[in-house]
């Protein structure tokens, strides 16, 4: 689905137009559309296709997937007194706000046709940051930040949005469904590097050697992932129109979208970097809390990838509402999480309504493009605005956490503001209904 000139937002659909062009994002044939013959190149499948899908699956897995195992440096920061919990929680925010604000100038060079360049520096800067994180001091807390907050952020933020924004060049019909099996690598990686770190730190290796051998099997992973990803030279080059930022800022259901995006992202990654410590505080045995986070990144993968399946069929929109309403309510929950049991079954349903809502969220951006030449354009203005509320969210926590962790503050908050980001969504959604004449969004 697409947005119409701004010239022309008020004019009804045509009513050639049937339902399913529009549940698979078709664009909109219109005398003044922008669009030219770039969509038609876009077909499903295909060696490139398929190469570019499990590089970008590589790309997840070692930059969002270790995003998703920061609940360890958080339990492990905190409890070794390196800096108070709201400190520690700015270093795990600045790099998730920067993996996805970065997203902008990094969604701006794909379309530009700079995607091997952007792809190959995000690379080196991670890798080294993470080798660098490897070697500071847990009690110097300009180390750990520089090097694990700005640092791996910076370098990540030049590898997601590109890694996901190029599905676009490859998958029409089942772009949804794409990007949800790409971004199911970030599950992996959750469930992958809190275990191994966790052994690690615990263990005889320690922490600088544990970040190092987790080092190494980024660098691997990425080696891998630059050489399989391919961009399609015919979307990102002189073919594709345009992309008009004022006409995407004075795009109301797009705006919207944003918004409702920041303000889910204030609560929605509370349990990310909070139920290890929760659990532990709360009595539940070390040897099980260890696994909470691989757990939930676990049960992220099928929430990443089924709903997609559906979401090419039901429309993005209805689908990311559906989960959204499940996180919501799902965080408060946790006022009834007391025991290794209750934790296990919050652990997998969070996983699967957050993974869901995740990797609903660039498909929704996506489908509000007129022309896939500015999918990334869109994906990394949206992410960029978005973002602000992932670096905010885990310090507000923290603070309302303090040394005494009253709880009911932080669940509380991350409830109500995810609430109310899927509030504003449903919003937008009924402005696209009336525009586009069906339910189906």
């Amino acid at each position: 689905m697409s947005s119409p000139p701004t010239d022309d937002l008020h004019s009804p659909i045509d009513e050639k137009n049937d339902i399913s062009s529009i549940c698979k994002n078709d664009i909109e044939d219109s005398p003044t559309s922008p669009v030219d013959d770039v969509p038609s190149l876009v077909t499903d499948g295909g060696a490139q296709a398929w190469c570019t899908l499990v590089g970008a699956f590589l790309t997840t897995f070692c930059t969002f997937g270790y995003a998703n195992a920061f609940g360890v440096f958080q339990d492990y920061y905190t409890r070794s007194h390196a800096a108070s919990t709201t400190r520690i929680s700015w270093v795990g925010s600045t790099q998730l706000y920067l993996l996805i604000a970065m997203g902008l100038p990094a969604g701006k060079l794909l379309d530009m046709g700079y995607f091997r360049q952007t792809v190959f520096a995000g690379s080196c800067i991670y890798v080294f940051s993470l080798f660098m994180a490897s070697i500071a001091h847990p009690d110097k807390y300009y180390q750990i930040f520089l090097s694990q907050g700005v640092g791996m952020g910076i370098g990540a933020g030049l590898l997601y949005i590109p890694a996901m924004a190029v599905q676009a060049h490859h998958w029409r019909t089942k772009r949804a469904l794409a990007m949800g099996v790409v971004i199911s690598g970030s599950s992996l990686g959750g469930i992958v590097f809190p275990i191994m770190l966790n052994h690690l730190f615990s263990g005889t290796v320690g922490f600088a050697w544990g970040v190092r051998a987790s080092a190494f099997l980024v660098l691997g992973s990425l080696v891998a992932a630059n050489l399989l990803m391919t961009p399609r030279a015919s979307i990102t080059g002189s073919k594709a129109p345009k992309p008009n930022i004022k006409s995407l800022l004075l795009d109301l259901p797009y705006m919207l979208t944003i918004l409702g995006g920041l303000t889910c992202f204030l609560g929605v990654y509370f349990p990310y970097f909070y139920l290890q410590l929760f659990s532990v505080i709360n009595g539940v045995d070390t040897n099980v809390a260890f696994y909470t986070l691989a757990i939930m990144n676990a049960a992220s993968i099928p929430g990443r990838i089924l709903p997609n399946l559906f979401a090419d069929r039901f429309g993005v929109y209805n689908m990311i509402i559906f989960v959204g309403i499940g996180c919501s309510v799902l965080i408060l929950s946790l006022f009834g999480v007391a025991s290794i049991t209750s934790t296990m079954i919050f652990a997998i349903l969070y996983g699967f309504f957050s993974g869901s809502f995740l990797s609903l969220l660039s498909p929704v951006l996506a489908s509000l493009a007129r022309h896939d030449g500015e999918i990334g354009v869109r994906l990394g203005l949206a992410f960029f605005f978005a973002s602000l509320g992932a670096l905010v969210g885990q310090p507000i926590d923290g603070a309302l956490l303090g040394n005494a962790f009253p709880w009911y503050k932080a669940i509380i908050f991350s409830a109500v503001t995810t609430f109310a980001g899927i509030f504003f969504t449903i919003i937008s959604r009924l402005l696209l209904t009336r525009r586009k004449g069906t339910q189906l969004l």
